[in-house]
């Protein structure tokens, strides 16, 4: 990826060179699609998998967002463990969003529906939002992004999200019981990260 490319550019610049790996998904081996230009383009990153190893697991049913979702791994787990709920998958990446739309139609998930901001509707609330939030946007985007999605869980959902936690999971969790009024608690550390549970 070029120095000056972030993935959380919306059309990355970089060669589209896709290519095909192996990854551990819901408890199994599933083959996706991964690219540069993206968060994460090897692969399942550490911190995401921190939060597929220890998030409760999702309901049965409703309606879910992966919030910053890169190639899909958590809206695909999402999707595996709960074939009937929506799972809505949110980027602002193209290149990403192309990706988790390709990797869902290979895997047969149709509850997955991949989109930017502006594509999900405005009443659409959510029983469980899961993400490894984009930490190196900087606060005022990072804050930005938090204080639009969160709140709109619904009654009785509940946000995990994955923070390193040498770069600020501590100070992130009181930023969002003091700024959005939500409780936050700390639900696990595990491998230098901690898992956050928001509750709506």
């Amino acid at each position: 990826m070029d120095d000056h490319e972030h993935y959380f550019s919306a059309a990355p610049t970089s060669a589209d060179e896709r290519r095909r790996v192996l990854v551990h998904l819901a408890g199994r081996e599933v083959e996706v699609e991964v690219a540069p230009g993206i968060f994460s383009p090897g692969g399942l990153d550490k911190g995401t998998a921190v939060l597929l190893d220890e998030a409760p697991a999702p309901p049965a049913a409703g309606t879910f967002l992966d919030l910053g979702c890169g190639w899909g791994p958590l809206a695909l787990t999402l999707a595996l463990r709960s074939p009937d709920a929506t799972v809505w998958a949110l980027d602002v990446n193209e290149r990403a969003l192309d990706l988790t739309r390709r990797n869902a139609a290979t895997l047969g998930l149709g509850g997955v529906r991949v989109s930017t901001a502006d594509g999900i509707p405005d009443d659409v609330r959510f029983d469980l939002v899961w993400s490894n939030p984009p930490i190196r946007v900087g606060k005022a985007v990072l804050h930005g992004l938090l204080s639009t999605w969160l709140p709109r869980l619904a009654p009785g959902g509940v946000a995990h999200l994955v923070v390193q936690r040498n770069l600020g999971s501590d100070s992130l969790q009181r930023w969002v019981e003091a700024e959005l009024g939500m409780p936050c608690a700390r639900l696990t550390s595990s491998k230098g990260f901690r898992v956050l549970e928001v509750r709506g």
